[in-house]
């Protein structure tokens, strides 16, 4: 978060601001996120590139820019011609596609659960999610399938208000640029699980350029923001109810001007501190049995649509049963 210098001595980083000098192991390191004004040179972009360490840039106001994407060594080219050939043929993509929505309406549905049980009045805005939810596989199109998902997500965010204890009113999802605390928390959030659905996505075969929900396009790694669609009301949307209605971070966390609302430093600092404990935390998982955190989580998903796509197994979403 400190503006600084990030150096490389011998085989250990450095992050040198005017404070203080710490070192970083290059083996504790999974991925980067560079948040402040830093000054890096060739010689550690090629060591965290040797590395293979994902590093991800954020700009001044704390939006997601970029991604330093090493150069990918787990490469599979039978894998990438299966990844195009499902982008290519209209009905795989769409059986893929209709999957994620699945997915993340599933979850959608569990975290309006969790809240109803603990005295929310969301029994109508659920019943309207699982009435959309059951046209899911009777979409035609990709197309069609984002107005679903579009209405799952516009019922969802309506609870906002009866979930969120005293909040700014939130009307709707806006993002370029966020209006109002919520919105800002939103866009915050969904940059840290866009950015760390990458970051697994690396240490597989896949290609994250190749998506088949969201329409592939230049400069952006969209198969992350597919898997993020399935993880961001686990991960992200909980984080920001807890946070808030624990007093974690309030109104006191947001600077505004000229109708655009953003984080302050200490606002986004709590939320990294959240998020990476979150993201430690680890769960029995109902398949396999195995305790696994929520970055193993969506590593895992990363290896179930690779089976998909090669023709080993049915891909299946993740879905919370809690």
């Amino acid at each position: 978060m400190n503006n600084g210098t990030l150096l490389r001595e011998g085989n250990t980083l450095y992050v040198k601001t005017d404070e203080r000098k710490k070192a970083i192991p290059i083996q504790d390191i999974h991925d980067l996120y560079v948040m402040g004004e830093v000054t890096l040179n060739s010689k550690v972009i090629n060591f965290l590139a040797q590395n293979g360490k994902v590093v991800h840039f954020f700009n001044y106001y704390g939006f997601y820019s970029s991604s330093l994407y090493p150069r990918e060594t787990l490469v599979s080219g039978h894998v990438k011609v299966r990844q195009a050939e499902h982008y290519l043929n209209r009905r795989k993509r769409l059986k893929l596609a209709q999957l994620f929505v699945d997915g993340a309406a599933t979850n959608i549905r569990r975290t309006l659960l969790y809240y109803q049980s603990r005295g929310r009045d969301l029994g109508n805005a659920i019943e309207s999610i699982e009435k959309e939810s059951a046209s899911i596989y009777e979409s035609g199109a990709v197309d069609q399938l984002m107005g679903i998902e579009g209405r799952i997500r516009s019922t969802y965010y309506s609870c906002w208000n009866d979930i969120l204890k005293e909040a700014p009113s939130f009307d709707k999802r806006k993002k370029r640029p966020p209006d109002n605390e919520v919105n800002a928390l939103i866009s915050f959030g969904n940059s840290l699980m866009y950015t760390a659905t990458l970051s697994e996505i690396y240490y597989t075969q896949l290609d994250p350029t190749i998506s088949f929900l969201h329409e592939p396009g230049t400069r952006r790694f969209s198969l992350s923001l597919d898997i993020s669609e399935i993880f961001k009301p686990l991960v992200i949307d909980r984080m920001i109810f807890k946070l808030w209605n624990n007093g974690e971070i309030d109104t006191s966390d947001f600077t505004k001007k000229e109708g655009i609302c953003l984080l302050s430093d200490k606002g986004r600092m709590t939320m990294l501190q959240d998020y990476d404990e979150r993201m430690k935390t680890t769960m029995k998982h109902r398949k396999s049995g195995k305790h696994l955190t929520y970055r193993q989580l969506i590593r895992a998903e990363c290896y179930r649509l690779i089976k998909h796509i090669i023709g080993d197994e049915n891909y299946e979403p993740f879905k919370a049963w809690w």
